[in-house]
């Protein structure tokens, strides 16, 4: 079976200004080198739907997704800020919709065995979105909503979420830590915003703090001793991931120095683990990645290794 490539129109019109680094244009990179890189031929696209208010609550406050809707602009050039970097259009409502839509798309794709894995290229991210709370250019938190729809319909009682994005996935922490049914893993350069994450207590939670200038063979090497023994202790039905790439060398939205075949060999070892535990089931949310040829790059390389070759 070859992978679900998810998106929505409605996520190429969310902007948050001219000059603003989460922008359309990360959708056209991946696209792009997808094209060019011959990989398209190996996926199936679909539509993301909108994730209605009854699966938003599954992770968010009601008064927080009804905030939402009222602060969303009705004029075509007005931006409103809901957080000091994250900002609303017209659009940005219905874009935030369907990327949680994808979430849920993907696990039902994958757990009706239509797919074994799902990539959903979709904007805005959603790790750093808790659950009463936007940030990190973050409306609602995709990964979230996906896992909990998988407990709440699919019955799931054990998923691993991976987040090797450069920040903490703060939002996913505070929406799951302390909920057994779910194992978080997130790696991070510490201290880095959103500042969090480096003293985080609860059980289910494995994170990694890493310094500025981490390289691949340090990345590994934490990975390799406190993720991959947990998540396969953990034996998970379904892994998700949140999928960010802005630890790329090229990217100076901060400061590791991975490269394309560190993201190829994380996901790899992802992959294996999925073809243990859960019949390659995986879902994976596109989350950071701002220098644009490293991300479509980055992100072929991860769906090649999501396909697998076995």
């Amino acid at each position: 079976m070859n992978l679900a490539f998810i998106s929505h129109q409605q996520c190429m019109e969310h902007r948050m200004g001219a000059h603003h680094p989460e922008c359309p244009e990360r959708l056209h990179a991946i696209q792009d080198r997808l094209i060019a890189s011959g990989m398209e031929m190996l996926v199936t696209h679909y539509d993301a739907p909108a994730a209605s208010v009854e699966h938003l609550s599954l992770v968010h406050d009601r008064d927080y997704i009804q905030s939402i809707f009222d602060a969303s602009p009705k004029a075509a050039d007005v931006l409103t800020w809901i957080d000091g970097d994250t900002a609303m259009n017209s659009y940005s409502l219905e874009a935030a919709l369907h990327s949680a839509g994808a979430a849920i798309l993907g696990v039902d794709l994958v757990m009706g065995d239509r797919h074994h894995a799902a990539f959903c290229n979709v904007r805005p991210p959603g790790h750093h979105a808790g659950r009463a709370k936007a940030g990190g250019f973050c409306i609602f938190n995709n990964v979230a909503v996906g896992a909990a729809y998988a407990m709440e319909h699919h019955g799931l009682e054990r998923i691993a979420i991976v987040d090797f994005d450069v920040h903490h996935g703060d939002g996913t922490e505070e929406i799951f830590g302390g909920d057994e049914r779910i194992l978080f893993c997130s790696s991070f350069q510490h201290p880095f915003y959103p500042g969090t994450g480096a003293d985080s207590k609860a059980p289910n939670v494995v994170n990694l703090p890493l310094p500025r200038l981490t390289d691949g063979a340090a990345f590994k090497e934490s990975v390799e001793t406190a993720w991959l023994p947990r998540i396969d202790a953990f034996e998970p039905q379904l892994i998700m991931i949140s999928a960010g790439f802005d630890g790329h060398i090229e990217d100076d939205m901060a400061h590791f120095n991975l490269r394309e075949a560190d993201f190829g060999w994380i996901t790899r070892e992802i992959h294996k683990l999925a073809v243990k535990h859960c019949n390659e089931r995986v879902v994976s949310c596109l989350e950071g990645g701002y220098t644009l040829s490293a991300l479509g790059r980055c992100v072929s390389t991860h769906i090649d290794e999501l396909i697998g070759h076995a």
